[in-house]
């Protein structure tokens, strides 16, 4: 695997641990933004494969998540969340002026990197959304129309047909394994209404990833929202039998060789 090392930086509600798979001389630098309840942390391996791809690769832990400060997977509004993935980019672009930036989110961070392309893409080279929580995402009306929420932590064979996916993400103790906070839930529900009215990606080449058979965020409401916010360049794959974590499944040199085509393409269409 490559090497990777952490920095920290004061984010918008307290300190944010990020993690840096570095490249000396690098074709673009990759942003890695996480999922819920999840950390940076295991996308090690995507990170290993962006490397030696040529990629400087950076992501940050939540708030609320991972090693990052704050109550366990609190997000008050992500508008925030997209601010702290930001100055991650500014550093970035530091430590290596010029080079073109793409962003990578997966599930939540999907969310996140939708609209982080709405409020910074005119900046980025190219944006990856897997599995996003975007358009119709029916847990989020579910959840807000219960006096309690229930303590039901998210099935773990869900994520991937490889069955060690479930049992190492089930013994991760950074890994949030109780129930939704309520603040949480508003804060999805009115990012969500904010991407729908945020207006297009433009000409941001896009690749839109998803599993199947994705039963956490069906792709049939993910689609609603891809096709209100997409742009002129929009590339999708669907992949067969996939569960939620594309990067994680059984497929995924596949999915990850997608990723890699898509980049090269986006580089040259930009650079």
């Amino acid at each position: 695997m490559a090497e990777s090392r952490e920095h920290t930086f004061t984010g918008t509600r307290g300190l944010n641990v990020v993690r840096e798979w570095p490249h000396d001389h690098p074709r673009y630098l990759a942003l890695l933004v996480h999922g819920y309840g999840e950390h940076i942390g295991r996308y090690d391996h995507v990170a290993d494969r962006l490397v030696r791809h040529g990629a400087a690769v950076y992501g940050l832990d939540h708030m609320g998540h991972g090693r990052s400060a704050g109550e366990r997977v609190l997000v008050q509004d992500f508008e925030d969340v997209v601010t702290d993935v930001h100055a991650v980019e500014e550093r970035a672009r530091a430590d290596h002026p010029g080079v073109p930036v793409v962003v990578i989110g997966h599930s939540m961070g999907g969310m996140i990197a939708a609209r982080y392309a709405q409020r910074y893409g005119e900046g980025l080279t190219a944006l990856v959304l897997s599995g996003p929580v975007i358009g119709e995402w029916e847990v989020i009306p579910a959840l807000m129309g219960l006096d309690e929420l229930p303590d039901i932590p998210i099935d773990p064979a869900t994520l991937s047909r490889d069955p060690s996916v479930g049992a190492a993400y089930a013994d991760d103790p950074l890994v949030w394994h109780g129930p939704f906070k309520r603040a949480t839930v508003e804060a999805f529900a009115a990012t969500l209404d904010a991407i729908a009215k945020g207006g297009t990606f433009g000409s941001l080449p896009t690749l839109w990833v998803h599993g199947d058979d994705d039963r956490l965020v069906p792709p049939a409401g993910s689609r609603a929202g891809v096709e209100a916010v997409k742009g002129t360049d929009l590339t999708e794959r669907i992949y067969a039998g996939a569960r939620h974590e594309v990067f994680n499944e059984t497929n995924k040199d596949e999915v990850l060789d997608d990723v890699q085509a898509f980049v090269d393409r986006a580089l040259g269409v930009r650079g």
